[in-house]
């Protein structure tokens, strides 16, 4: 018999999160993420959109084969094609589910199917009907929900259902509703809708209006059971709802009486690998996971929390995976803690692999008294460059109060030396000139971003970067412990991909 007070998490990282430009990940990537997803205990796995790519199909099949428990999912459209690909890329999966739908929003309905509400039901239970030939679990989505008329709406899921969908979602595609008419949407499904029981509500909410995770809760508390959700909250546009802010509300108000079975203490490390991975950087201030999410910088605060740290923390930092007390590598680290650690991660390294990243991990350390979580993902995912076919060969760049900024860079393209110098209004400025002067290519730089990882003076930095060429967007990306280094790195990543 299903729990009525469990909520079930669909983690939608790898196929709504990984569509934000820049942030694709290979297959390799992929699996490490779905395990580390499995070990927080995720119901479901979005694993991607099998007929958009060959890749998408790959990755399907690969993270079907990868984890165990939990069920394994692939997104289509109401296209008798599109579930006959995902049937094929499920094939390994232990728990399977294909996820079909339609947009049922008068909007979508006339401007983008060119249809009527009659058809676009027929269509959506012709689909669901033909997703059950291959599996027993089908979610159907009704893309556009939160702007679909709600007595209509409640005709769409009602007809799904008797054709079969086990789940049906419940899209706020736009992020356009407030919470209290998202809430009252399912409210009035659950009333409304005749053999509801057979089946699962979802929420899958979006966060143009800033409201993704109210919109969720307000669904939730009214009978919604599975929530779609992302880490860090990524995805197209503004993100989706945050599963570690649905998950650390369901810990933190006992007074709702909902419960997940998510292992919260994986949610931070969780955070820094896709953060990593997918070059993403997490706004300091970001709920449960930014940076300054525990600290506190008011004498008032600071002495609250000194006393009895319930006064202006309602979450304990260890329980969502902040361990004050982790283990710190040095220069004297072995290979044994730099494995241990990166496990700890997610990050599985054997044999040359993991001789590799030790190598570069003590290069760093040589560098950096001490060597942080956020420092090893990166040296885990340093080999991206390594196929590059133009590399930073040397860079010197003189500056100073008072003086021009003077660089000097040596490219290796494809084997063959380049080097140039100019000057700039600032030593990146000057450096990124000496590259142009031997990339002569006309790009423009979209934008420039540097963060840092923790808070030395040694501290590792992180460049991302959006340069336009030939009427394209490519996004890179490189992290030094120089920022002049990483800046220019981080440049020539964007120009290797030109070709690609």
């Amino acid at each position: 018999m299903m729990d009525k007070n469990k909520i079930y998490f669909f983690d939608t990282t790898l196929r709504d999160g990984e569509q934000v430009p820049g942030c694709q990940l290979n297959t390799v990537e992929k699996i490490q993420v779905a395990k580390a997803l499995e070990g927080l205990g995720v119901d479901v796995i979005e694993a991607g959109f099998p007929i958009s790519s060959p890749g998408d199909f790959n990755s399907v099949i690969e993270i079907s084969k990868a984890v165990t428990w939990p069920t394994v999912c692939a997104l289509t459209r109401a296209v008798e094609k599109d579930i006959d690909v995902a049937a094929e890329a499920l094939k390994y999966a232990k728990r399977k589910r294909i996820h079909t739908g339609i947009g049922t929003s008068d909007s979508h309905i006339k401007y983008k199917f060119n249809s009527n509400r009659e058809e676009i039901i027929e269509r959506a239970v012709r689909a669901v009907k033909y997703a059950r030939r291959y599996v027993d679990d089908v979610e159907f989505y009704a893309e556009d929900a939160g702007r679909t008329d709600n007595e209509y709406l409640a005709r769409v899921v009602e007809a799904v259902i008797k054709a079969g969908a086990t789940v049906v979602n419940i899209p706020d595609t736009t992020g356009y509703c407030l919470p209290e008419e998202y809430g009252a949407k399912i409210k009035y499904l659950i009333e409304h809708v005749d053999g509801v029981d057979n089946a699962i509500l979802s929420t899958h909410c979006h966060n143009d209006l800033g409201m993704a995770t109210a919109n969720t809760m307000a669904g939730l508390l009214n009978g919604a059971r599975q929530c779609e959700v992302t880490i860090n909250g990524i995805g197209e546009r503004a993100g989706n709802t945050a599963i570690e802010e649905i998950a650390m509300i369901l810990r933190s108000h006992h007074d709702i009486n909902l419960r997940s079975d998510l292992n919260t203490t994986r949610i931070y490390p969780l955070s820094r690998m896709v953060s990593s991975l997918m070059n993403m950087p997490v706004q300091p201030n970001k709920a449960i996971v930014g940076k300054n999410a525990f600290a506190h910088s008011s004498g008032i605060h600071q002495d609250g929390v000194l006393k009895n740290i319930g006064t202006y923390e309602i979450i304990d930092p260890h329980d969502v995976g902040i361990d004050d007390n982790s283990i710190v590598l040095t220069a004297r680290s072995g290979r044994a803690a730099l494995k241990y650690r990166l496990e700890v991660l997610g990050v599985s390294l054997e044999g040359e692999k993991l001789d590799k990243v030790y190598q570069e991990f003590l290069r760093m350390a040589d560098k950096k008294k001490q060597i942080n979580d956020d420092d090893l993902l990166i040296l885990a995912g340093a080999d991206r460059s390594a196929n590059h076919h133009i590399k930073l060969d040397f860079l010197q760049v003189t500056t100073g109060v008072g003086v021009s900024p003077v660089a000097s860079i040596g490219l290796d393209i494809s084997g063959e030396k380049f080097e140039a110098a100019a000057r700039g209004n600032g030593p990146v400025d000057a450096a990124i000139n000496a590259l142009k002067k031997i990339i002569t290519k006309n790009m423009t730089l979209k934008e420039f971003t540097i963060q840092g990882v923790s808070k030395g003076s040694d501290d590792m930095c992180k460049v991302h970067t959006q340069i336009e060429y030939n009427k394209h967007n490519y996004y890179g990306f490189s992290a030094n412990t120089d920022i002049v280094a990483a800046s220019v790195e981080a440049y020539l990543d964007c120009i290797n991909k030109f070709q690609q």
